[in-house]
């Protein structure tokens, strides 16, 4: 089938919320349809699979009456079934559980293809041909793994190191060479196992399909799939909690994962608090840039947002209306007569807290004697690797407890813990949830924890109470109408267990029905819809910034225009365009080193052969001050512009100032007294004083706490030593700088082109410029000077700036400048002898951001380095007519 993309022609609104709001409506106009189901599983890990046979149907038949469906390719580590190989050349199909495949059958409005793992090493051609043709009419396609990938992948990277630091246990702390040794074979293996499902993505890619990568296991997947083809559609959601900055930058492989997931277009999690770890993360590690809607790198914002996942409530409330189910409830219900029922329904792991829950209900009988026969706990713990030493010892000390308990308490009609080490039927768990009085969800670390959930939505008649730890992600949703605890505090939990079981019934009911409607209008289906609407929301947003971001620069086209021209004017700006870059991966650069600016040694030569043409005049129009420009470019033949301009000279000759005579400096020593004090409370911050301005830097600092200190400081600023001063505040990204107004470049620039003409007695019109730097938002208005594109009062509004500052100037060179601008030296009469030398048409002027894409220039590159290899470019193609 050719790519499909949407067919709906109906109007869409602008906005994103009118899109929601429309989609809402669509929604509940639509009639439920309970036979469109793909798989039916248990939306838990702890029913037991059901024997029936998976319930696939063929993708539907495009025809006139039926609209075209865009693609879903859902990648996940595992596919919705498991294969089994029962002869050489026959496969059958076993139903896997999990609440993805019943969340994302539910999506009618887009044709959901699975791409991933069967479970199953095939190695032969004739094996996975014949499994490849069995998934095909079960819409899934598989990524074959041979035991070696899957052990170092999945059991070693996946389990052994991701998951345990995703949940807040840490690294593995064996012996450290060797665990140096099999974390580098199993991260390689990680990126491989990623790889091979990234080709089988692209193999079965057509244009307008959307893909949705799944959970941890896939983290390199996004950024493997853009290299391929930057216009994919790519989604990323994590079903674990995302960690802390602080646990995160413990892994080593911290940056490259951080940066792949980066390369997705939409990037998910359970909550805002795992999101918001996942931006800090970020910004800490990588030191990029955090914004409400997520993180934002050289111009590409990648979407972070928070999608809480839900069931399928409707086939709970279903199932209880069952007349197997009804007759197992009785059942249920006469076996405990009585007693309140205590519910525990958790994987065997030590993530979910099952010994503290334990022991909590323990220390409640000890304080409670009169409810040891009245209330009995059910605890069905699933076992999970039970080949791994830890997880046996978790089983070992549970299974203590148990028995201790039941030593204690139970007589020998009963006892008050009932543990099972094994799943329940669907039919059978949902008849169970429906006879609790009590759900405790203990969880010391939960992505989201499903249970909880299960639990509300079979309580229809009961309405029992949902103890909830505030740790698991369920309990942003479901807090309200639960009480929460910290599982690790068994006082606190013992005294909910006392609450639960004496709750008014009143309450009672206003805490179900709160979470009962919470479970049934925050269903799966409605998380899977939202989050493939919101990705499609987050391309078209994306393209529409895209549009506004200017190309990047072609060399060629810049160094031909260069050689077409007499003469030349270089406008170059220094720190981040002419410096070497020292940034490295997962640190934001040496401070040290970088505080320090040092020319980038592969310049020197090209810099050298560009000053020696006489055709060409070089400006490094820079912020830093004059020591630093001397300590750089004393050697070469060209100008030097320090400070924003404000002084200028020739390699050749002494220093002067261009500023005007009447520029108020009075403001600096107050404000110098509030910078220095923020300077000595924001470790790692530097502050720089200049002759026109004063910049405070925290680019080192912590991240967080350096914003909020710039935030204080310009406060201090604004209601004290500025609040009636001619002082412009510039911002930079990690930076607070105070100057005389008027200190720009674009403002200098008019000055120092004139000096220039001057100096040289420049008699042939300068016919091509290039201006290229990291300039910040305020200094930006020097694009505009040279733009011949611009209307004549646009060009001028940075010449308008400092009209009268040059009027009033007593700098004699100036007032030499000034009287060849009355005579009508060096051209006509137009607005300013600097317009008259300027010759410039469009393909002969080049304005150019460096690392900026916010920016008014007309192109950017993305580094140093890129001007570097520019101007080598550049040197190499003047070398031969630098005679002439």
């Amino acid at each position: 089938m050719p790519g499909s993309q949407p067919n709906d022609n109906s109007e869409v609104p602008n906005t994103r919320v009118g899109r929601f709001l429309r989609e809402r409506e669509l929604g509940r106009s639509r009639i439920p349809d309970g036979t469109d189901g793909n798989i039916e599983v248990s939306d838990g890990d702890f029913s037991a699979p059901s024997n029936q046979e998976p319930s696939f149907e063929p993708a539907p038949t495009e025809g006139p009456e039926r609209p075209i469906k865009q693609r879903l390719l859902v990648v996940a580590n595992r596919l919705p079934v498991s294969a089994v190989r029962k002869t050489q050349d026959s496969w059958s199909l076993e139903i896997s559980a999990g609440g993805l495949v019943s969340a994302l059958r539910g999506v009618k409005d887009f044709e959901a293809q699975w791409i991933g793992w069967a479970g199953v090493s095939v190695k032969d051609e004739m094996g996975q041909k014949l499994l490849t043709d069995e998934l095909a009419e079960k819409r899934c396609i598989p990524v074959f793994l041979d035991d070696e990938i899957v052990d170092q992948y999945y059991n070693g990277y996946c389990n052994n190191i991701l998951w345990p630091l995703f949940h807040y246990l840490g690294l593995p702390q064996e012996d450290h060479l060797a665990t140096t040794r099999s974390f580098q074979s199993q991260f390689e293996a990680y990126k491989k196992a990623n790889q091979m499902f990234a080709d089988v993505v692209i193999k079965h890619y057509q244009p307008g399909d959307i893909v949705w990568c799944h959970d941890y296991h896939l983290m390199f997947l996004p950024r493997y799939l853009k290299d391929c083809n930057p216009e994919m559609k790519v989604g990323w959601f994590l079903h674990t909690p995302f960690p802390s900055s602080e646990i995160h930058r413990t892994l080593p492989s911290r940056t490259e994962l951080l940066h792949a997931v980066l390369a997705a277009d939409l990037v998910g999690f359970h909550t805002y608090d795992y999101a918001r770890h996942f931006v800090s993360a970020c910004t800490r590690i990588l030191g990029l840039e955090g914004t409400p809607d997520g993180v934002e790198d050289q111009g590409r914002l990648t979407r972070v947002a928070a999608f809480p996942i839900g069931i399928d409530s409707e086939r709970f409330i279903r199932t209880l209306e069952l007349p197997q189910v009804k007759e197992h409830i009785k059942e249920l219900t006469k076996r405990f007569s009585g007693r309140k029922v205590m519910l525990g329904v958790d994987r065997l792991d030590m993530i979910k807290g099952i010994p503290p829950k334990i022991l909590a209900f323990e220390n409640f009988l000890e304080q409670n004697p009169e409810w040891r026969d009245k209330v009995v706990l059910l605890q069905i713990a699933v076992p999970t690797r039970t080949d791994v030493p830890e997880y046996q010892k978790l089983t070992g000390q549970v299974h203590e407890v148990v028995g201790r308990i039941n030593g204690r308490f139970g007589t020998l009609t009963s006892v008050p813990v009932h543990h099972l080490d094994r799943s329940l039927e669907f039919h059978a768990l949902c008849a169970l949830y429906a006879v609790t009085d009590i759900a405790l969800v203990t969880s010391l670390r939960d992505g989201m924890n499903l249970v909880s959930s299960e639990f509300v939505a079979c309580q229809g008649s009961k309405k029992g109470v949902l103890i909830l730890s505030e740790f698991a992600g369920a309990a942003q949703s479901l807090g309200a109408g639960a009480i929460l605890v910290n599982p690790w505090n068994i006082t606190e939990l013992t005294a909910a267990i006392g609450q639960a079981l004496n709750m008014p019934v009143e309450e009672r009911e206003k805490r179900h029905q709160h979470n009962f409607e919470h479970v049934t209008t925050h269903t799966a289906q409605r998380w899977a819809e939202f989050f493939v609407s919101e990705l499609n929301d987050t391309v078209l947003e994306a393209q529409q910034r895209i549009k506004k971001v200017p190309p990047q620069l072609v060399v060629s086209d810049a160094v031909r225009s260069y050689l077409q021209s007499n003469n030349r004017l270089l406008i170059l700006g220094f720190n981040a365009a002419l410096t070497e870059p020292f940034d490295t991966p997962g640190r934001r650069g040496d401070q040290i080193k970088e505080m320090e600016l040092k020319l980038h040694p592969d310049l020197k030569e090209p810099l050298s052969i560009l000053c020696s043409d006489p055709k060409t005049t070089i400006v490094v129009l820079s912020g830093s001050d004059r020591t630093v420009l001397d300590d750089n470019f004393g050697e070469y033949d060209m100008w030097l512009a320090a400070e924003n301009g404000m002084f200028l000279c020739s390699t050749k000759g002494e220093w002067m100032t261009t500023m005007p005579e009447h520029l108020n400096m009075d403001w600096v020593d107050s404000v110098k007294q509030v910078i220095e004090y923020f300077t000595e409370r924001t470790p790692r911050s530097h502050f720089d004083q200049r002759e026109t301005s004063l910049l405070w830097n925290y680019k080192y600092a912590d991240v967080e706490f350096g914003r909020f200190q710039a935030r204080d400081m310009l406060q201090h600023l604004w209601t004290g030593p500025i609040s009636n001063t001619s002082v412009d505040v510039v911002q930079g990204s990690y930076s607070v700088e105070v100057r005389a107004v008027g200190v720009t470049k674009g403002a200098a620039i008019d000055r120092i082109l004139g000096e220039i003409v001057h100096s040289k007695a420049i008699s042939t019109p300068i016919d091509y410029v290039l201006c290229i730097g990291h300039f910040l938002g305020k200094d930006e208005d020097i694009y505009a000077f040279f733009d011949p594109e611009l209307p004549p009062h646009a060009r001028g509004v940075a010449r308008s700036k400092t009209s009268d500052a040059m009027q009033n100037s007593s700098n004699s060179k100036y007032q030499n400048y000034s009287e060849m601008k009355s005579t009508g030296e060096a051209g006509g009469s137009r607005e300013s002898s600097s317009w008259n030398v300027l010759d410039l048409k469009k393909e002969s002027y080049f304005s150019c951001a460096v690392g900026r894409t916010e920016t008014s220039a007309r192109y950017f590159v993305n580094s140093s380095d890129d001007v570097v290899t520019f101007l080598k470019e550049m040197a190499a193609a003047s070398a031969p007519n630098s005679s002439s």
